[in-house]
């Protein structure tokens, strides 16, 4: 029995996933993540110190998170429907594939209504200014953060949970939400976020090439690996351009060029070799491609999982 509770939250987690996505009526724990870290963020940003306090902030929150999980792991071991219940939730919650892909079709939706509904409705899921950004622009966006996303909210969490369960999971998703809130360079966050985004990189620094190279995989576009590598070092994150570079090189385009963040242009590399237009009907596949890639790193872990208990 005891590896099936650690199988069936994967499976009943992923399941979830699929049908419900991310519902907006539905509590969240990282609304209370987010809550927890503007709370800290507000009391210690000021004055001097601000790396050292943003460190201390960032290693509470993630310390607290793990041992929380852990703890309630520990004590409802011995119950299987309830330590299982509790796992699907949250592994579930740590999910957010059906979601991405979800608002990655309303960008296009709205964009077939017009430029001015597509840039709007791409602002609710990118950082860089959507104002100006021409049809292209916009597809080519959504294609990003779909790839970027899949490691970020669905691959990583997943390679956490196979080795640390859920509470490997959660303590990810906390630094992951730590980084999009407080990760910036800018002079508010500069020195109180950099250990909040250094520990995100390392975390994500597996789980964004292995979301490159399961794409490959299920795509049958394995021998492109070299050349994904190759322009994934062109990205200024270190781990964001693999994923990126997985999918220009599968569908035969290319991301990244000049955008403004914050008012400021920002010129960054090409990624892919192909400058031509991207089709609405793209779309589908890129959506297939989210999909696909999630159920062959569920499998791959089931199958882990069986061979350890062999």
């Amino acid at each position: 029995m005891e590896p099936l509770i650690y199988i069936l939250p994967l499976v009943i987690a992923y399941v979830l996933d699929l049908a419900l996505g991310d519902p907006r009526w539905l509590p969240h724990p990282i609304r209370l993540y987010g809550n927890m870290i503007a709370f800290g963020e507000k009391i210690l940003n000021k004055n001097t110190a601000r790396f050292a306090k943003g460190a201390f902030l960032t290693m509470v929150l993630c310390s607290g998170v793990f041992l929380f999980f852990y703890g309630v792991n520990y004590v409802l071991k011995s119950y299987t429907i309830p330590f299982v219940v509790f796992n699907s939730i949250f592994l579930f919650y740590a999910l957010a594939n059906k979601s991405l892909i979800e608002e990655g079709k309303a960008v296009f939706t709205e964009l077939k209504k017009g430029i001015v509904q597509g840039r709007k409705r791409l602002s609710w899921i990118v950082g860089r200014e959507t104002e100006k950004l021409n049809a292209q622009q916009v597809k080519t966006a959504v294609f990003e953060t779909l790839s970027e996303n899949l490691s970020d909210g669905v691959i990583a969490p997943l390679f956490y949970y196979a080795f640390l369960g859920v509470p490997g999971a959660m303590l990810y998703k906390m630094v992951n939400t730590l980084d999009s809130m407080i990760g910036y360079k800018n002079e508010r966050y500069e020195q109180f976020g950099k250990f909040a985004a250094k520990l995100d990189d390392v975390l994500n620094f597996i789980p964004a090439r292995l979301t490159a190279i399961l794409m490959l995989i299920i795509t049958g576009k394995i021998h492109l690996i070299g050349k994904v590598f190759h322009e994934g070092t062109k990205h200024s994150s270190p781990n964001a351009g693999y994923p990126e570079a997985a999918l220009a090189f599968i569908l035969d385009c290319r991301f990244g060029g000049p955008n403004y963040y914050h008012g400021k242009l920002v010129d960054k590399p090409y990624i892919g070799d192909n400058d031509r237009i991207i089709e609405n009907s793209e779309f589908k596949k890129v959506a297939t491609i989210n999909h696909t890639t999630t159920l062959l790193c569920v499998i791959c872990i089931l199958v882990l999982q069986y061979i350890s208990v062999l």
